[in-house]
């Protein structure tokens, strides 16, 4: 029994899955303690989309710190705080035409920024209730997983979690069902038993949920109900946003303007703890230290996030890089899917957030266990894990996704050559 069988709690997820020690990380690589490489197609679930160690953030972190730089200061002002705001500001929000949006820095997580989403609509607006979508992911403090779908999830709650009513997803009943109508007539109809609620929030990708991406027509329609019902629209950000899609934000080429975005995961750029909610400035309605906490905001990451939006965002370049890979990503898992199953497999997801939904989870566990002994960290996400999920870091080289490919094609034919051994 090693240590961490010894002495971390059962609640573990990722190590059951890779069972190694890590010991080095660089780019797209992670290295054992013994000196195996893995080409990283999870990348800290989204939160490292300039890879491991960029150097550039790397050394801007390394000069901060050697120069006594504030560690922490609560929600004071300080020189690295004002360096990030104004690099986001520039970089970020103004050339997307978000540049009077209010910046909250909330606690360092994803869920931290959705509590504070929430809880902002609800006071602006004065009502409880808040849309959220089913296959939904949005944290698992109370708030945030009283609008998270998983059952899994729910359940380790022990209390009943209240004030969100679940609508279903673009897709959930089937293509050419636009649940937005749907959504609209119960908002329309006083005896639908829904009340009007504050806000709705949503995933433009459904990471956890298994790659589900909105349509843009869909996105653009719910943006419409929004307003006609006087409801905020929160897009929940956390995973697909970044460049992960392609763009900073995920919702930039849909057209949408929403009230509240939540970002954190690759926020920092470094893999820092560090999250933020935006919002339009008629919303900032907050008094003074009436949602806080410790740790508002992170020194460090204020740091390497500036790096990286110098670095990655002062002009299109690196957005043109992140769609030529995803282009060659996609294609290639079209192919794995022509190759081992056209009738039974299915490609999810949008830019750098895509995968291969299979039938049941059990193939996609195969797949993900085989890849592994293959040399390929990778996830597999969906209502029953039936989705092979790649997560990659958007700066890994086309080499580095033939690879990656090479192994998911092996994998794919590994486990549907043991499945049809056992039905046989």
């Amino acid at each position: 029994m090693n240590i961490f069988q010894k002495t971390e709690s059962e609640v573990r997820t990722y190590s059951r899955s890779f069972p190694v020690t890590f010991s080095k990380a660089k780019g797209a690589v992670l290295t054992t303690e013994d000196g195996k490489e893995y080409v990283d197609f999870l990348a800290g679930a989204g939160t490292l989309n300039y890879g491991h160690n960029n150097e550039v953030l790397k050394q801007a972190l390394i000069d901060y710190i050697s120069n006594d730089g504030l560690t922490h200061g609560l929600d004071m002002q300080s020189e690295a705080k004002a360096h990030f705001l104004q690099t986001f500001h520039d970089l970020i929000l103004a050339p997307r035409g978000m540049g009077d949006y209010k910046v909250m820095f909330t606690g360092p997580t994803g869920t931290n920024a959705v509590e504070a989403a929430m809880k902002l609509a609800r006071k602006v607006k004065g009502r409880s209730n808040i849309i959220s979508f089913t296959n939904g992911f949005h944290g698992v403090s109370g708030g945030a997983l009283a609008a998270t779908g998983n059952q899994h999830h729910r359940g380790g709650m022990g209390t009943s979690l209240s004030d969100v009513t679940r609508m279903p997803f673009d897709g959930y009943l089937g293509e050419g069902v636009d649940t937005t109508e749907y959504l609209d007539k119960v908002l329309s109809d006083p005896s639908s038993g829904v009340d009007q609620p504050a806000a709705v929030i949503v995933e433009t990708i459904q990471g956890e949920g298994g790659l589900n991406a909105a349509s843009f027509e869909w996105l653009r329609n719910l943006e419409k109900v929004c307003r006609r019902h006087d409801m905020l629209l929160i897009v929940d950000d956390i995973q697909s946003g970044c460049g992960r899609s392609g763009r900073f934000f995920s919702f930039e080429e849909v057209g949408i303007q929403p009230d509240i975005v939540t970002l954190s995961k690759s926020l920092s750029g470094y893999g820092l703890p560090f999250a933020v909610t935006i919002f339009r400035p008629e919303l900032d309605q907050w008094s003074p230290g009436e949602h806080n906490g410790t740790f508002r905001g992170n020194n460090h990451a204020f740091i390497t996030a500036a790096a990286a939006f110098k670095t990655f965002w002062s002009d299109d370049q690196f957005e043109q890089e992140v769609r030529h890979k995803a282009e060659k990503l996609r294609a290639g898992l079209e192919a794995i899917i022509k190759a081992h199953g056209a009738k039974t497999l299915k490609l999810k997801g949008r830019g750098l957030m895509s995968g291969i939904e299979c039938p049941d989870g059990e193939l996609a566990g195969a797949v993900t266990g085989s890849a592994f002994e293959q040399g390929l960290v990778i996830e597999t996400s969906g209502a029953h894990d039936q989705v092979v999920k790649c997560l990659v870091p958007l700066v890994l080289t086309d080499e580095q996704i033939e690879f990656g490919l090479k192994v998911l094609d092996r994998a794919f034919a590994d486990a549907l050559a043991a499945r049809e051994r056992k039905a046989s």
